[in-house]
């Protein structure tokens, strides 16, 4: 490969690069695609799959390979020419071929590069540590937590629905007199005060007994995703079957032995101060960072390219499917957003804005990184791998197979970066 020609575009960090493969490269990239297609080519005199390359370009034409080939090239050459400028590419705008032959083929390139910012006033950035204090509230917080993950659900029968409680009910909804799609349900357990229904639905419950059956009347929002029933109103007649309500085990010391390996309500009360203790901790130096991140993200001035945010947005879209994925839903991306009423521009759309705050983030301590020359070592990456590998529970190796060291070392400057600010903040 040889960069032949380096042309600096009116557009900001966009480039042009005019590089040369030689017949060397360009040769074993035409014969990996010819074993790659042969397989499909139909010859005469020839089992399909079985003719000699020679025969194949003697047919169809000596370039018949070389489009492909070019593609396989491209990716490498590109690269290189990059790194040898210094650049990091992150978005191609055109490729185009200027000549080929057996000697090698010469590509055009217009390209897009990561900028480097230059940034200025991160030192004495002034952020506020949040309160770490842990008042009886807290420690009486979290029991009543606690209580509520050792309830159990027991059956009303001496009063009528409250807020709170979790009713079995069957219904069917109405407008004009006409059921509609989706609104008929038997046996649905909806807790009073969730939100999970139409405003006003779970409010008209309340008060009803046990083995009653009603009527009750509500407006879908405008806003409503199925577009037949927005602004409709709808009647619905329910059934309701049963009435529960959440039963709070007591606050003593039999409880405390069944929630923790404490044997007094005081000692309990004791430990669960110093694990509050050390989340309030964790907490406020994680909302420090946060606020030291987003006043670096004002310090982001330059022209960024317009792709890194498409490229962000395209990574936490890419993670987002990944959750659906391991949250057990058998339904694809697609099917997900037109279930909830959305499309793909919409979820891009959400997603724009903490886009934005990542790269910029990252971006400026990139900048920091390399006026500071914060410096990291091959003990970093090597300790880093070896903390990704605890973390998965796999070998080290696989995860140098999986992450390249340029990639860490990346990261672990960014991360650097991140404490150096922070070590030069004015925390109040």
């Amino acid at each position: 490969m040889a960069l032949k020609d380096f042309i600096k575009k009116e557009a900001a960090n966009t480039y042009e690069l005019v590089v040369s493969v030689d017949g060397t490269i360009f040769g074993k990239a035409i014969n990996k695609v010819y074993k790659k297609q042969v397989k499909s080519i139909n010859i005469p005199g020839f089992r399909k799959g079985k003719a000699p390359r020679h025969i194949i370009e003697r047919m169809y034409g000596k370039e018949v390979f070389y489009d492909d080939a070019m593609q396989e090239c491209y990716p490498d050459a590109l690269y290189e020419a990059s790194q040898e400028k210094g650049l990091e590419i992150v978005a191609v705008e055109s490729l185009e071929a200027v000549e080929a032959g057996a000697d090698g083929f010469t590509f055009k390139a217009s390209i897009i590069v990561k900028p480097e910012l230059e940034v200025d006033g991160y030192e004495g950035i002034e952020v506020t540590k949040p309160s770490t204090e842990v008042t009886e509230e807290l420690i009486d917080k979290e029991i009543e937590s606690v209580r509520d993950r050792n309830s159990r659900m027991v059956t009303v029968e001496d009063r009528a629905a409250e807020m709170g409680d979790t009713t079995v009910i069957d219904f069917e909804g109405f407008v004009d007199g006409v059921a509609f799609e989706g609104g008929k349900s038997e046996n649905f357990s909806l807790a009073l005060g969730s939100g999970n229904f139409i405003p006003g639905f779970e409010e008209q419950i309340v008060g009803h007994n046990a083995g009653e059956e009603f009527t009750i009347t509500v407006t879908f929002p405008e806003d409503y995703q199925a577009e037949e029933l927005k602004g409709k109103e709808a009647e619905f007649k329910i059934v309701l079957h049963e009435i529960k309500t959440k039963e709070l085990p007591e606050v003593d010391d039999e409880f405390v032995k069944d929630v923790s390996e404490k044997e007094t309500v005081a000692e309990y009360r004791e430990e669960l101060r110093e694990t509050i203790a050390k989340r309030l901790a964790d907490e406020a130096e994680k909302d420090i960072d946060n606020q030291i991140s987003e006043k670096l993200v004002e310090l982001a001035q330059g022209d960024i390219p317009e792709a890194m945010y498409e490229r962000q947005v395209d990574e936490m879209i890419r993670d987002f499917e990944a959750r659906l994925r391991s949250q057990g839903l058998n339904v694809g991306l697609n099917e997900y957003l037109q279930y909830m009423g959305m499309d793909m521009d919409s979820l891009r759309n959400v997603y724009r804005a903490d886009a934005e705050k990542i790269v910029k983030r990252k971006l400026v301590l990139e900048a920091i990184a390399k006026k500071e020359n914060i410096e990291v070592t091959e003990e970093d990456i090597e300790k880093e791998y070896a903390d990704i590998a605890e973390m998965y529970k796999i070998e080290v190796a696989q995860v140098k197979a999986a992450i390249p060291a340029e990639t860490i070392k990346g990261d672990l400057a960014v991360r650097k970066a991140l404490e150096f600010v922070k070590d030069k903040a004015v925390i109040k």
